[in-house]
């Protein structure tokens, strides 16, 4: 080939990878954004059994891939929502899953392609439903996939004979070349970062024919299964131990299959070629699924072992997280529910305690092992709060007291709050990572000193906030009264710094840009105090306490309640668009009833309001 037609056909197999990735990437993300809470329904079935675990994390690899559902299985572990050994059969499964949408992609359907793109595009353009627009981008993502596989196979072939040579070390018939393959595949699957991406573009080369023998295609296959590792090892490196150690399971798994595939090579050629005579396409999709499944079904009765092996692999002295409290049997009894949600708003306070203390350490000496710890605390937080956020939703399908009612919608706000915290938090040290990077940003060390003065103060309201989730003790009213008096020591310090920091500016014993992050300090410390007030206000309420000769009380059945028929919206929307106040004389007769007698905003007569 001349120069020109090189670079030709370096840029269309290029552009048809590009497509192919990104065309998968769509598809995945759109599904999986479809999907939505649905994804973590079905990991929360996979803790049942084994069985179940390895069904449901196919669905899940299906649907998002092996290196997305293991990294989101690691995330899960790193919040204690799930544990180490009950992730191991979901990994299994992911794996499954991504064999099963490859054996899609393996069918001859490229002359669809186009028909995807547009029925999508219709599908995002005319129907303004999120779910439906979702839909459609999948079927784009899945149209341009097809196209990428298309536009790289149809580059290839006029140049199958040129290409040959440079391909020679990829195949399988030789033992030494048979590893040497695998490991080139494993490599580029790695930097590609996709399984799906390289096995597509071994997929182009069986089509252009390029690749005409199963031993060729075959170290590709099994090579990616090591490759996509990757994606999740760097996934959980920032978070704990047993996150890590989720990420190194699912490399085992791929490497104890690939090992038994080389091992058994020969039956394994036997088996794929058997499964579609001719059909060298279908006999890498069936290698793909075989090997999975092949190495699931040996090693699911296996997991105690296997899960031995991980931790043998990876040893640590780090403290697993502490397991859920979210139990679902607990829901039959409510009271107990309701104590397991403080537990849990206790550990999700405690991340942030800790979290604290990463800050500290990032306003005196950043580093960026640091700072991904702190972003490792705010994703635990955020997966809690998602977490205890279902399980809530699943409680008020149960009957509940009046009381325990009003107790769950405080429940509900603390853990807004906590969340709203662990945000402030991370601010705090982007902030400390961008002030380290301006000299002129470092203070004298006595407003130094202020400053983490306050700091300090700030930090001992939060670790009052996380002593106060105490069911057993079942003293709130009197710890909330703790955080309330320590928020006012804190407001008292925060206006006094404030003034000095103004005073110093003034003197230009500061300089602008320094004033300008400690003002962003302090600004995230007052925001994270007063949501530990919004706390203790909730704390302080008389419904926000644990009854204890509830707790071993059964729930009741659900009472039946009347559906109430919708209001009349242009009723409503002729009164929005005046510009006087909403008055109850505004409306016609036969509505007036609807509107409370009294404020809603004015706390019932038994009910004291809360102090400060």
């Amino acid at each position: 080939m001349s120069v020109p037609e090189t670079i030709l056909l370096a840029f269309q197999v290029l552009g048809g990878l590009a497509l192919f990735i990104y065309g998968m990437r769509v598809m995945t993300e759109s599904l999986r954004a479809a999907a939505g809470s649905s994804l973590r329904a079905i990991l929360a079935r996979a803790t049942r059994s084994r069985p179940h675990g390895a069904v449901f994390g196919t669905a899940v690899g299906f649907l998002a891939h092996s290196g997305a559902a293991v990294a989101m299985l690691a995330g899960f572990i790193n919040a204690g929502i799930m544990t180490l050994e009950q992730a191991i059969a979901p990994v299994f499964g992911a794996n499954i899953g991504t064999s099963l949408s490859m054996q899609l992609v393996s069918f001859r359907i490229a002359d669809y392609c186009w028909g995807a793109i547009g029925i999508g595009f219709l599908l995002r353009a005319l129907i303004p439903s999120l779910r439906w627009c979702r839909l459609g981008d999948a079927l784009i993502g899945f149209g341009l996939l097809f196209l990428g596989m298309e536009t790289i196979s149809t580059a290839i072939a006029p140049h199958r004979e040129v290409l040959a040579p440079f391909l020679v070390h990829i195949r399988g018939d030789v033992w030494t070349y048979r590893l040497l393959g695998v490991g080139l595949s494993a490599l580029a699957t790695a930097v590609l970062t996709s399984s799906g991406a390289m096995i597509g573009l071994c997929f182009a080369f069986i089509k252009a024919g390029v690749f005409n023998e199963f031993h060729q295609m075959a170290v590709v296959v099994l090579g990616a299964h090591i490759g996509t590792c990757i994606v999740p090892i760097m996934a959980a490196l920032p978070m704990r131990i047993g996150a890590w150690r989720a990420a190194i399971a699912h490399l085992l798994f791929n490497v104890f299959n690939v090992g038994f595939a080389l091992l058994a090579w020969p039956l394994f050629v036997r088996v794929c070629e058997a499964s579609a005579p001719g059909n060298l396409l279908r006999q890498a999709a069936n290698l793909h699924t075989g090997a999975m499944v092949f190495a699931t079904l040996l090693l699911l009765p296996l997991t105690g072992l296997f899960t031995r092996l991980v931790r043998l692999v990876t040893p640590s002295k780090e403290p697993v997280p502490a397991p859920s409290f979210l139990d679902t049997k607990l829901l039959a009894k409510p009271e107990q529910a309701l104590a397991a949600v403080i537990r849990e708003l206790r550990r999700m306070a405690e991340v942030c305690a800790d979290s604290m203390m990463l800050n500290g350490e990032l306003i005196l000496s950043p580093t960026r092992k640091t700072f991904r710890r702190l972003l490792s605390n705010e994703d635990i937080i955020n997966e809690v709060r998602q977490s205890m956020g279902d399980y809530l939703g699943r409680l008020t399908k149960h009957y509940l007291s009046r009381r325990q009612t009003l107790f769950l919608q405080h429940l509900d706000r603390c853990m807004k709050d906590i969340e709203r915290i662990g945000d402030h938090l991370t601010h705090i040290g982007e902030t400390s990572l961008e002030r380290f990077r301006v000299a002129e940003a470092i203070l004298p060390e006595d407003l130094f000193r202020t400053w983490f003065t306050l700091f300090c103060s700030a930090k001992h309201v939060i670790a009052l906030m996380a002593k106060s989730f105490d069911p057993d003790s079942n003293a709130f009213q009197h710890t909330a009264l703790e955080i309330l008096r320590a928020r006012d020591a804190y407001m008292i310090q925060s206006m006094d710094a404030k003034a000095e920091f103004t005073g110093a500016a003034r003197d230009k014993r500061i300089t602008p840009v320094g004033g300008y992050y400690v003002s962003r300090y302090i600004e995230d410390l007052d925001r994270l105090v007063r949501r530990a007030k919004s706390i203790a206000f909730s704390e302080r309420q008389p419904d926000f306490w644990v009854k204890a000769a509830k707790l071993e009380k059964d729930v009741k059945a659900a009472p039946v309640y009347v559906r109430q028929s919708p209001v009349d919206p242009a009723r409503y929307l002729e009164l929005l668009r005046k510009d006087t106040p909403f008055e109850d004389a505004d409306l016609p007769a036969d509505t007036r009833s609807d509107i409370p007698s009294e404020s809603p905003h004015q706390p019932p007569p038994d009910e004291p309001e809360p102090a400060g």
